[in-house]
């Protein structure tokens, strides 16, 4: 049994901050926010710091969980996350039907260019191992693939949100929400089915939780309701990053005019508005921090990633592009369209599902021959 008693060691992560001063920052710093744009965004930055806090802390994500499933048969993470959004849909959905004045769900309508842009972002996930929460965790956390993934998604976010009108031209459904109590029914019975073939399709033993997905899931789906109530909106990630880019834009002179997407008046808003207005991006900073947090309190990077070659890192940049791309088009990440999505009765988070379920099998298979497969 260990002693209780604290050494500086303890206290310290080498060559930094004590750890009582850098919580205290963290603090400070979410107290700032409060003050400068008022108590809800400093509620919802302290929101996202869970987050980041929760996906870095216990090792939990949804890129990884979908691979293992491909590869291993191991269906424990993808259980983990329907159970997460059962959780969610069984707060979110009432709340909806109560609330549709003041609260919205993550609603998008399906089409050709929503179920490509799936696929798509399936595939380049699995190449960078991560997705929009992933990339952002990763690179919070100190891993070299995501930090450079990252700001090449957000550029990527943005334009493909400028060219969101010629895609969505192409063909799509109207918005189909499932609503009220039968909306629940048949959400509920969607995720047990899919969960019935993940049991089904994946090795023996492997339904068993470990105790840390267990915790995962309940502080992810408890934020994830929180957020809704306190957001007015569910957790997204997708449009913070293109947002960042199109101020970026602007404060060089650029015109967005042209843009059907962002000359929509809410979209020019936010671009004006100051950064800290804008849920999704504080949501993002969140993550970021929070994961940076972990892994500065672990006292080093989270996950190194070895040497790779140089086309790895040309893979990277592309895929990073393409991740923010294909994810403005298809309304959303596996936060925005398939946690969120579900979550919130969208049935564009179905598909959206089973699309870039399909395009992870690709992926998976393009890392290799794009040499991400580290050398030690």
């Amino acid at each position: 049994m260990t002693t209780a008693t604290a050494t500086p060691e303890a206290a310290r992560a080498p060559g930094l901050l004590p750890r009582g001063l850098m919580l205290a920052l963290v603090a400070a710093g979410v107290a700032a926010v409060a003050l400068l744009a008022g108590p809800r965004s400093g509620a919802v930055l302290l929101i996202g710091l869970g987050f980041g806090l929760t996906l870095e802390g216990f090792r939990f994500g949804f890129t990884g969980p979908w691979r293992r499933m491909i590869l291993e048969r191991d269906a424990s993470g993808l259980l983990a996350q329907l159970l997460a959004i059962a959780i969610v849909a069984c707060a979110a959905l009432p709340l909806l039907a109560a609330n549709g004045a003041e609260l919205k769900g993550a609603h998008a309508p399906i089409g050709l260019a929503m179920i490509g842009g799936a696929f798509v972002f399936g595939a380049a996930m699995q190449v960078v191992l991560g997705c929009g929460s992933g990339t952002l965790v990763n690179a919070g956390s100190g891993n070299a693939v995501g930090a450079v993934a990252l700001p090449f998604f957000a550029i990527g976010s943005f334009a493909g949100a400028c060219h969101l009108s010629w895609w969505t031209a192409l063909g799509s459904l109207p918005v189909m929400a499932l609503e009220g109590g039968s909306g629940l029914a048949v959400t509920l019975a969607g995720l047990a089915g899919i969960t019935a073939l993940a049991l089904a399709l994946g090795r023996k033993g492997s339904h068993r939780l470990p105790a840390r997905y267990w915790a995962a899931l309940l502080a992810l789906a408890a934020l994830a309701i929180l957020h809704l109530v306190v957001a007015g909106q569910p957790w997204g990630v997708v449009y913070g990053l293109g947002l960042w880019v199109a101020k970026g834009v602007v404060a060089m002179g650029g015109d967005l005019s042209g843009s059907v997407f962002w000359s929509a008046p809410a979209n020019a808003a936010q671009v004006q508005a100051s950064l800290l207005l804008d849920i999704t991006s504080l949501t993002d900073l969140g993550l970021i921090g929070g994961a940076a947090l972990v892994a500065w309190w672990r006292a080093g990077l989270a996950s190194p990633v070895g040497l790779l070659p140089a086309r790895a890192w040309v893979a990277v940049i592309v895929a990073g592009l393409v991740l923010g791309y294909s994810s403005r088009l298809a309304f959303g990440c596996n936060i925005g369209a398939f946690f969120s999505g579900i979550a919130t009765g969208s049935a564009h988070g179905w598909v959206w599902f089973a699309a870039a379920f399909a395009g992870s099998w690709v992926g998976i298979r393009l890392r290799p021959l794009l040499g991400l497969e580290a050398r030690k």
